[in-house]
């Protein structure tokens, strides 16, 4: 869990795929107190989406739950973590594989963590099956 700190914030949402674009929106206007470049706002958009997504389709296999979005400011680093209490993931080294995929049938890339990581300055996952998966991702903005 993220230390609260100052500039906080955290939001609950359902996992429906419309609240992709939501978690983007909410994200992006979060972060402009830092004065972002284009790119830098594109790549944690583009994390947040990544993360949310996976948390939508596999996530939750009966239904939708909920996604918790958390958001730190601190310096000039911003902290997220999307966060979902369903199936999990009994091997995260695999699923970290590029163009692995549970949901082919889905036309799933595969493609979602290598995203996550070639935006962010830093990443990790942690997960238990049946538990649910929490990805925590770091960005330095704004600091040029």
């Amino acid at each position: 869990m993220i230390p609260y700190r100052r500039l906080y914030m955290r939001i609950e949402f359902e996992s429906c795929s419309s609240n992709e674009a939501f978690a983007r929106t909410v994200v992006a206007a979060y972060i402009t107190r830092l004065n972002p470049t284009l790119e830098e706002l594109s790549d944690v958009k583009t994390a947040v989406s990544e993360a949310v997504t996976n948390a939508i389709i596999h996530g939750y296999e009966s239904g939708p739950g909920s996604i918790f979005m958390t958001c730190n400011i601190h310096n000039n680093d911003v902290e997220i973590e999307i966060e979902d209490f369903g199936v999990g993931i009994a091997d995260i080294d695999k699923a970290m594989e590029p163009l692995y995929t549970t949901r082919p049938e889905w036309e799933r890339s595969g493609m979602g963590f290598a995203f996550m990581e070639a935006f962010m300055d830093e990443m990790r996952v942690e997960s238990e099956v049946s538990k649910g998966t929490k990805i925590y991702m770091k960005k330095k903005v704004g600091a040029k």
